[in-house]
Formats: structure tokens, C-alpha cells, sequence
């Protein structure tokens, strides 16, 4: 029978079967793995700052030092391992071994229960992937680019599924990853680990493209190139979000243009491009046109056209997608007769250049956040701190850097084009793959139904800060978080620090799956690298939407505006969270700057009344994270404006918000404008920890 299904099928097939599914794995492993190692690390920095025995250890996310660091040791296994592969990448029982480890720790991640943190199983596949990609270079280098495009495509597939959440996070995936590694395992044993069947000489030479090794600059343009798809190119729900997009129309494009560089034919005509220049500019060349791309696609969304809005960033975006996806072509090259290698080497450096820009993504979101260091190291606050502060708004720096070193392999390989032509069943089967995945992602990312309420005379509208999908000690919640939001009953919900694609959450898209997890309409309004910001949620029809930035020396403040139409006419929606008041500078600088964002808000709602509201502010409701107390004269100035807040005088059991272990304050509001709705109640769902923050809702009238 196996010999049967052999001859019937080439072994070129099951081999890439069996890259596509490593590569699935590795890069569903790899996300977790960064997501995981920013929650547990920030668990344990938080409860270190406690005193010993005032968190308990069964408090959800609670991770104690000694279990990180036994988790951050194992990182250098992961480091290591394709340094000590690379003297066994010769004999085939070595991608056997990491196919196994692979296939059993990718259980391991989704089994309840397990022996093993999901953590240390998710570092386990990484280190098996990586092992297994220092076999792929030594024997069979040609499948290189499929090992990442593959299993790229197969991972937004799955997220399309998911509305953005990666369902194999999930133990009730644990059937599918089974049936998956069993899949792993036997297209391996079909495949027989041979070259034979689709050897390829390149032209001008007797060398096989199989035979393969890698540089130092491939090394580092690996892990450059991984980053970039990790955090946008892989993700069509964060290149929807940094280009004010449709996810829906955007997640089949995205797609089909990750899969397009395995067609020969788009290979070929990519060299058709190039070969008119001159060898040496060949790379400065792509990377001058990718860089252009980035720039315009990141920093000019849209465009007016004949009165109509062309989406040029997620075009050109999209166009830089198939360029960029080109280059994992130029990173191995064909080994010589008895040449030295140092592949798996050179594949450690990537992981470490992936480990840095990860670093430095972090720190364009939470730069607000760096605190000094504690003595002895104290010395170095002066210089380390603003330096590690100075990345506010450095996102497009940081990509634009990671394309450079992406591409530099290109520009050094002077002697030779990477992209060959492909057989005719590489041209069948790679068009069928992107016809199939494309089809299915469309599918699955289509918008769910959303029933609208309308006229409605009593409604309730809440506000609720989420914390980026994490709870008090970083466990991840956004499944709690829809719970509480069911639990409210609310028609319309302010909510504030949504993530729509960041790395250190997983690359989910917070208010896209909770409104289609909770089937209601959802705006979203980016103010930090456009992945952070403020959305609404409603079941009531939105009629407009935009937003504003506010003045700000910390992070990035903004205000958005949402309109929405429960009865006849519409009620006007401002939704805001101020800075945070941060250890370091004196209270009276903190809410200088708070001030300035009031103060800021309260003149584009003037403006909105002279312009847009005929001189009269009508129904109206102001909510989000002022982060001050009731009493402060920061709130004063909202009372002395004209805003009622329907909480006023209420007991702080059924009023404060921000609930932790060791304090408790109310600094989420939801103000109303003058006498223009009718409060009938209040409340908050104060027994859902899904955020250090609680769901504050109010019953409306009018």
C-alpha cells in the first residue's frame, strides 16, 4: 500500500507537506512563544514588586521568579540547538528526531493538564523547527521558502477561522493538533526524507540547489524578514488596522499575496524585472522599492479620488507582501563540494535577531512605561531610561530597519539571481494551494450577521478599559472579557487599551473578535502605532465615526468619536482614556498633562457643536479612563462644563473600577451632557477579573 501511494504521488508532495506543516507549527509555536514569554515575564516583574506571601499563588497569571527563570534558561536551548544540529544535518535520522519532538510537543502546548508549561512546550517546537530548518538547508535547501510561506498561510488561515485568535492556543483544539501531527509524521514517512525526485542543478553550474548553507547576513536577514511577517505581513487584521482597511476584503488579498511568490511564473517575471540592472544594484533596487512601498503605505492610508476613497496603503501594502515574501528565495545558496559550513550558527543569530526586534517593537508601544533600574544600577537611569522612552512613534523606523537587513543578502549575492523556474507540477500545485487557502480564509473571514436594535426608548451604555486582553497578573482574558460584557447587558460599550495586532497579545484583533464573538458592530480608533487604541462596541446602528489625538508626553492619547442611532436621532459618543499617572515625575506634572487632554477634548467638542451640531450639543455621553478619582480637580472641570456624572455620591463598592490585590479606586467614568438623558440606574460587574479594570455600565432614557 505505502508503495502504492508512492509511486502514485512524487516525493517532492509529502516533502512539502511535511515543510508546511513543520513551518505551521513553528510559526503558531513562535507567536505563543512571544506573547507568552512578554505575560509571564511581566507577572512575575509585578509580583516581585509585592512583599513575599501577599499574592497568592492561585491568583489567575501568577508566575513566581524561580518558574521564569527555569523558562528563560530553556531559551538558550533554543539558541543552541541549531548550533549542535548542524554536525548531524548530514544524517537523515536528525530531521526525524526533530520532526518527532515537534510533532509531540505541539500536543503537549494544547493538552490540559500537561506536564509542562505551555510556555517550555511552545519553546520545545520552536527549538524542534529550527532544528529541523538546519536539516532543510543541509538536504534539501529548495523547500527553504515554502517551510515559511506554507506554514505563514496556513496560520492566517486558522486565524481567519478565529476571527484573528489563533484557535490552536485553545485545549479544545487538542483533536485537530493530533490529527495534525499525525499528518506531520506520516507525509515524513511518505516523503522519506529523499531529495530524489526533485534535484535541481542551477544553471551555469553543477551544483544542487538542495545542497544548501547559509550565511552570516542570510542569519541575520532570517530573522529581520521573520519579524516582519510576525508582526504585519502575516497578519492582514494589523495591516487592516495601520491602514484603516476592511479586514474582510483585506484577508484573501493578504493571502493570495504571501502565496503568489510560489508560483514560477511570478518568480520569473520577478527576474525579468531585475535582470536589466546591474548585478551590484540588483538589491538596492528591491530595497528602495519595498522601503517606498512601507512609507507610503504606512504613513498615507487613504487617498481622495474623484470623491471616492482609494485604499493606496493596503495596496501597496499588499504589493510589498509578494516583494518581501520574494526574499526568502535570496537566503540559501547552493554549498559547494567539501565546503565548510556554519548554517546553524548563522540560524541562532537570526533567532537573535528576531529575539531584538521584538525588543524594540515592545518598546514602541511601551515606552511610557520604562522604569529606572534599582541600585546598584541606578547610574545608568540617566542615559538608558530616555533612550529606551525615545521610541514613542519609531514603529515605521523599526520596520524600515528590519527591511534593510532583510534584504541585505540580496544586495550581496552579486554572481547569482535566486529565483529559478519551477516545474509544471510545481505551477499546478502551487496555484491550487492559493486558490484553496485564498477561498477558505475568504470564507471564514466573512462578517458575521449582526442584528441591529432599533428604536429603542431605555438602553444600557457601559465603558470598560481591557487592559489589552490580560488580566491584574497578565493572565490572558479575552474570553473573560467577553463574559463580562454579556453578563452587562450593554447595547453600547466604550472600551479602552484594544490591541488590534500586537505581538506581545498574540497578534489578535481585540474589538474585531469580541464584536463578532458577541455579534455587535465594533469602531476602532488607533492611537499608539495604530495596534493600540480605543473602540466601541454597539448593537445599536453606528451612523459615523473618526477620531483625534491628543497632546501627550507620555503615551499616546486620543479621543474617538462614534454616532449612533438608537431612535430618530443620534447620540453622540466621545470615548477617551487620559495618561497615567506613573511613578517618577511629581503628581502635579502627571495631571498638568491630564489637564492638557481635557482641555483638548472639551475644545473639539466645541468645535463639533459650532460645526457639526448646529450650536447645540444634543444627546450626549463622555466616557473612558480619566485615570484620576472622583474628587480631583481634574474632574471639576468636567462638572463646571456642563457633564453630569450618574455615579455621583454612589458607595465605592458599587463604583470603583480599578480593582487590585492591594487597592482599589474608581477612575473609569461615563458623563452625560447636561439633562439630555435620563440615567436609570448604575452598576459594575465587579466579579469578572478579566482586567485589573471592572465593567462600568449606566441604564439611559431619551
Amino acid at each position: 500500500m505505502i508503495r502504492r501511494v508512492r509511486a502514485l504521488f512524487p516525493p517532492v508532495l509529502f516533502a512539502s507537506l511535511e515543510a508546511a506543516l513543520m513551518g505551521l507549527f513553528f510559526v503558531q509555536s513562535l507567536r505563543l512563544m512571544i506573547g507568552l514569554l512578554y505575560s509571564r515575564t511581566s507577572s512575575a516583574a509585578l509580583i516581585s514588586t509585592f512583599p513575599e506571601g501577599t499574592v497568592p499563588p492561585d491568583v489567575p497569571g501568577y508566575v513566581s521568579v524561580d518558574a521564569l527563570s527555569v523558562e528563560l534558561g530553556f531559551l538558550g536551548v533554543v539558541f543552541g540547538l541549531p548550533i549542535l544540529m548542524a554536525l548531524f544535518s548530514r544524517f537523515r535520522w536528525a530531521a526525524v528526531l526533530m520532526l518527532l519532538i515537534a510533532a509531540a510537543a505541539r500536543v503537549l502546548v494544547v493538552l490540559p493538564n500537561a506536564p509542562i508549561s505551555q510556555l517550555l512546550a511552545a519553546q520545545i517546537v520552536v527549538a524542534a523547527g529550527i532544528g529541523y530548518l538546519v536539516t532543510l538547508i543541509a538536504r534539501r535547501a529548495r523547500l527553504f521558502p515554502a517551510f515559511f510561506i506554507l506554514g505563514f498561510a496556513l496560520d492566517q488561515t486558522l486565524r481567519a477561522f478565529g476571527n484573528t485568535f489563533d484557535p490552536s492556543m485553545q485545549t479544545s483544539y487538542l483533536n485537530v493538533q493530533i490529527g495534525l501531527s499525525i499528518g506531520l509524521l506520516l507525509a515524513a514517512f511518505l516523503s522519506g526524507f529523499r531529495a530524489r525526485g526533485y534535484v535541481h542543478v542551477e544553471e551555469g553550474t553543477n551544483l544542487d540547489t538542495n545542497r544548501g548553507t547559509l550565511s552570516l547576513w542570510a542569519g541575520v536577514g532570517v530573522g529581520a524578514l521573520l519579524y516582519l511577517q510576525l508582526s504585519l505581513f502575516a497578519l492582514p487584521n494589523a495591516l487592516a488596522a495601520r491602514t484603516a482597511a476592511d479586514y474582510t476584503l483585506f484577508v484573501p488579498v493578504v493571502l493570495a499575496c504571501s502565496l503568489l511568490p510560489l508560483v514560477p511564473a511570478v518568480r520569473t517575471q520577478a527576474r525579468a524585472l531585475i535582470a536589466p540592472f546591474d548585478s551590484g544594484a540588483r538589491g538596492w533596487l528591491w530595497l528602495v522599492i519595498i522601503a517606498a512601498l512601507m512609507i507610503v503605505g504606512l504613513r498615507i492610508p487613504r487617498i481622495g479620488l474623484a470623491g471616492s476613497d482609494i485604499m493606496i496603503g493596503a495596496v501597496v501594502l499588499c504589493l510589498a507582501q509578494i516583494l518581501i515574501s520574494l526574499l526568502w528565495w535570496w537566503f540559501v545558496r547552493p554549498r559547494a563540494n567539501r565546503e565548510r559550513t556554519f548554517s546553524g550558527l548563522w540560524v541562532a543569530l537570526g533567532g537573535a535577531v528576531l529575539a531584538l526586534f521584538v525588543g524594540l517593537d515592545t518598546l514602541t508601544f511601551d515606552y511610557a512605561f520604562v522604569q529606572g533600574f534599582a541600585p546598584p544600577l541606578d547610574a545608568l537611569n540617566s542615559v538608558i531610561v530616555p533612550l529606551m522612552r525615545g521610541f514613542r512613534g519609531l514603529g515605521l523606523g523599526v520596520i524600515l530597519l528590519a527591511v534593510f537587513l532583510a534584504t541585505v543578502p540580496m544586495i550581496l549575492s552579486t554572481r547569482r539571481v535566486a529565483w529559478v523556474p519551477g516545474t509544471r507540477l510545481e505551477t499546478i500545485g502551487s496555484l491550487l494551494v492559493t486558490i484553496v487557502l485564498v477561498a477558505v480564509a475568504g470564507y471564514f473571514a466573512r462578517p458575521v450577521a449582526v442584528v441591529p436594535q432599533l428604536n429603542l426608548r431605555e438602553y444600557r451604555i457601559g465603558t470598560y478599559n481591557i487592559h489589552n486582553g490580560f488580566s491584574e497578573f497578565y493572565e490572558h482574558s479575552l474570553r473573560g472579557v467577553a463574559a463580562a460584557i454579556q453578563e452587562s447587558g450593554v447595547q453600547i460599550l466604550l472600551m479602552q487599551e484594544v490591541d488590534a495586532g500586537r505581538l506581545t497579545s498574540f497578534g489578535i484583533d481585540q474589538g474585531l473578535w469580541l464584536a463578532r464573538t458577541l455579534r455587535m458592530d465594533v469602531r476602532y480608533f488607533g492611537t499608539v502605532e495604530s495596534l493600540t487604541g480605543l473602540a466601541v462596541l454597539s448593537r445599536v446602528p453606528i451612523v459615523y465615526d473618526d477620531g483625534f489625538l491628543l497632546p501627550s508626553v507620555d503615551q499616546q492619547a486620543g479621543l474617538q468619536r462614534v454616532q449612533v442611532q438608537p431612535d430618530q436621532s443620534v447620540i453622540k459618543i466621545y470615548n477617551t482614556a487620559l495618561g497615567v499617572l506613573l511613578a517618577g515625575d511629581t503628581i502635579e506634572e502627571q495631571e498638568a498633562g491630564q489637564r492638557a487632554q481635557l482641555n483638548a477634548i472639551l475644545a473639539i467638542i466645541r468645535a463639533h457643536i459650532e460645526t457639526d451640531y448646529g450650536g447645540q450639543l444634543g444627546r450626549t455621553v463622555l466616557g473612558g479612563t480619566f485615570n484620576n478619582i472622583p474628587d480631583s480637580p481634574l474632574l471639576q472641570i468636567l462638572r463646571n462644563t456642563g457633564f453630569v456624572d450618574p455615579f455621583a455620591g454612589a458607595p465605592r463598592e458599587r463604583s470603583d473600577t480599578l480593582i487590585r490585590i492591594d487597592r482599589s479606586a474608581r477612575v473609569d467614568y461615563l458623563w452625560i451632557w447636561r439633562e439630555t438623558l435620563t440615567p436609570l440606574g448604575y452598576n459594575v460587574v465587579r466579579d469578572n477579573a478579566a482586567s485589573d479594570h471592572r465593567l462600568a455600565f449606566v441604564g439611559l432614557e431619551g
